[in-house]
């Protein structure tokens, strides 16, 4: 069935665009309307590339759409370059160029801050090509005479002039560019994409360079902008001026809304939309100007109501219809239903757990040969300091292998940022951090990660929009092919071992009944599992976990207790958390902050009994932990 499936979305994509020149004239549509919509839409695949996909919204998409056009239409012009289509690669291979430049400076900043350095890189490109550059790319002019396409097959010479007759070129391109982006997008970069769209964060501190893969997207979408400006010169005949302006990239923007982002589709269908009823505000009602009143007020209402745009809408339509389908087979006994998912669940954990050992089910990484007694991690004198505020002061700490260390201390006792020091998401004011045999201070959380030292967070850090199985993915993709790597074109299924190793923690974690549930649609426990699993599934060798067990009910604390014990056998695992008792359970021996210094350091039962302890963090309890 995934065989037959496979070409599904391509084969659909071919035979629409063979059947447009039979249809469409049917319809009353115009060709160079349906030229001009292909052109948009190809310029579009790159955009949503950079947007849907990987969540950079970048207002100067036109500054790389009128490079690429600008650089082949002078090729075929002026400078006397006979050949169209290598012109046309040419363009696009400029427009990557100066999109990897422009990349290298926007990127330094996010949100905002990157949008709005992308619309002041739009506006010095209108300006350079107005003035400076005008006698290169004729300024208000434009450049006239670009030629069309024609390809000599032999026996003949297939002309492509204009109209109908242009259409199997641009619908050719077009094809290209939409295969290529598929391959891109189910590749192990277009997984990446997605993770840092849900959450950059934690997409670096899984082991990813998540300003790599952002600067990746962005040259993609440069070299689909470059290509789509050649195209729009080869078009027209002439390679228009108005392609470096800021409302080119503001059309790109809405066309992309309306059709829905994320969907590779939809800037092809906003761009259909928007000239259609362009088209028709224009011709057939006669309103001039005031066309753009009467499209700005569709867009609003498109955006209001379908907000995830047209392609967006049609997935809820069919996936609500696909629920009533089925909902009267679930109707009967929904809680049964539930009973059945949970025991389920619990049955082919306890059945997988009892067929691996623990501490093989997902196995530390191998590292050069050291005494098992050495220290994995040692931490000297690490201190932080925020201004005059004192958070951690002069730690010294250190870790055996397989060790399972735990750290108490009461609020406010510099417990996270001590975290945050040791996996160096903070980096120290002062001090060291060797972690096997390495010094690591001042490395990114990405380096580290890399290295075999991850955390998971008190505060769930997910890709919310992905489901179990993806979020596991995203973290194994780190260790097996590294921080950075672009095969943009290889298959995930054709990673050697990520199956196994995602299904593995899948089993380690208990979520084996859940493995393409959205996040967003998990409870609470199996977030806080999930949020260790994506920890493990990197095979980390320490691994650190802040609060596990921070806000679960009885029940699932206890389910979280026994899962750490599995984890922790063979491992080397540092855990901070209130709760006294399961952490005394779990831990060998235990280390306490208190105002940003160690207070004391030892197995359980001392620091139960010890009298400091109880003073600084245990409220005076005494007989109560002496029980």
């Amino acid at each position: 069935m995934f065989q037959r499936r496979r070409f599904l979305v391509e084969t659909l994509t071919a035979v629409c665009l063979i059947a447009a020149p039979f249809v469409l004239p049917y319809l009353g549509s115009a060709p160079n309307t349906v030229n001009r919509i292909l052109v948009w839409g190809l310029f579009g695949i790159g955009f949503d590339i950079l947007f849907g996909y990987t969540g950079l919204l970048s207002f100067g998409q036109s500054a790389l759409y009128g490079t690429g056009g600008f650089v082949a239409a002078y090729l075929l012009t002026r400078a006397g370059f006979p050949y169209v289509v290598p012109a046309l690669v040419i363009g696009m291979a400029a427009a990557a160029l100066v999109g990897y430049l422009v990349g290298l400076i926007v990127l330094r900043r996010t949100g905002i801050y990157f949008a709005m350095m992308t619309v002041a890189v739009a506006e010095m490109f209108y300006f350079v090509e107005f003035n400076p550059l005008s006698s290169w790319t004729g300024g208000e002019n434009g450049l006239p005479g670009v030629p069309t396409p024609s390809l000599n097959i032999g026996f003949t010479t297939l002309n492509f002039t204009s109209g109908w007759s242009l259409y199997p070129f641009l619908a050719f391109c077009y094809f290209i560019g939409i295969v290529i982006a598929l391959r891109i997008v189910r590749s192990p970069v277009g997984a990446i994409f997605s993770a840092i769209r849900e959450n950059p964060l934690r997409a670096a501190a899984v082991g990813h360079s998540v300003g790599g893969y952002k600067l990746a997207a962005f040259v993609i979408a440069a070299a689909y902008a470059g290509l789509a400006g050649g195209l729009l010169g080869v078009l027209q005949g002439f390679m228009p001026p108005e392609a470096f302006t800021f409302e080119t990239s503001g059309q790109l923007i809405m066309q992309t809304a309306i059709g829905g982002r994320g969907t590779l589709f939809g800037p092809l269908v906003g761009a259909a939309v928007w000239l259609f009823l362009q088209d028709f505000l224009q011709a057939a009602l006669g309103l001039g100007a005031a066309w753009k009143l009467v499209l700005g007020l569709v867009f609003v209402l498109l955006v209001c109501f379908l907000r995830q745009g047209i392609i967006g809408g049609i997935k809820s339509i069919y996936a609500f219809a696909r629920s009533k389908a089925s909902a009267p087979g679930k109707g009967k006994d929904c809680a049964s239903d539930r009973g059945v998912t949970a025991a389920q669940e619990r049955q082919a954990a306890q059945g997988r757990v009892a067929r691996l050992h623990p501490a093989a089910a997902i196995p530390a990484r191998q590292h050069a040969p050291r005494g098992f007694n050495d220290p994995i991690l040692r931490a000297t004198g690490l201190t932080k300091r925020y201004g005059g505020v004192v958070a951690n002061d002069a730690i010294d700490f250190s870790v055996k292998r397989g060790e399972v260390r735990g750290i108490i201390g009461p609020n406010g006792a510099g417990k996270t940022t001590f975290f945050k020091m040791l996996t160096c998401e903070v980096a120290p004011t002062s001090g060291s951090i060797v972690f096997d045999g390495r010094d690591i201070t001042g490395m990114s959380v990405t380096d580290v990660c890399q290295l075999g030292l991850t955390k998971s967070y008190q505060v769930n850090q997910l890709f919310n929009r992905l489901t179990v199985r993806e979020n596991l993915t995203i973290a194994a993709l780190a260790e097996l092919r590294g921080k950075f790597r672009l095969d943009m074109l290889r298959s995930l299924s054709k990673i050697r071992g990520l199956d196994e190793q995602v299904q593995r923690t899948l089993d380690l974690v208990n979520l084996t009944a859940r493995p393409d549930t959205p996040v967003s649609q998990l409870a609470y426990g199996e977030k806080r599992r999930l949020e260790v699993g994506l920890a493990l599934a990197s095979s980390p060798s320490l691994l650190l976990l802040d609060e596990p067990l921070a806000g679960m009910s009885p029940s699932e604390r206890a389910e979280t207790v026994k899962l750490l014990k599995r984890i922790g056998q063979g491992r080397t695992m540092i855990i901070i958390d209130h709760d006294m008792d399961s952490l005394f359970e779990l831990t060998e021996r235990i280390t306490v902050l208190q105002e940003g210094h160690v207070l004391v350091e030892g197995a359980p039962d001392d620091i139960k009994a010890n009298a400091q302890v109880q003073e600084a963090y245990l409220g005076g309890v005494n007989e109560a932990l002496a029980a």
